[in-house]
């Protein structure tokens, strides 16, 4: 249940990942580069945060090697 659970909190960051991505294109494309700039940076941070999210639940709910 846990890594059901990490999983979909990675996704959800993933998500909120590629909304940012949308609206850094619509800001570079309608010649507002700071806006583009600065969605591209929560969307790069969302993105490491979702991969954390997922690598640390996969680490953290593997089963024990005896």
């Amino acid at each position: 249940m846990k890594r059901i659970l990490g999983m979909g909190v990675g996704l959800v960051w993933y998500g909120l990942a590629f909304g940012a991505l949308r609206n850094a294109s619509a800001g570079w494309e309608g010649g507002h580069s700071d806006l583009g700039f600065w969605w591209t940076v929560i969307a790069c941070l969302l993105g490491i945060a979702a991969t954390g999210a997922m690598v640390g639940t996969f680490i953290h709910t593997r089963q024990a090697s005896a």
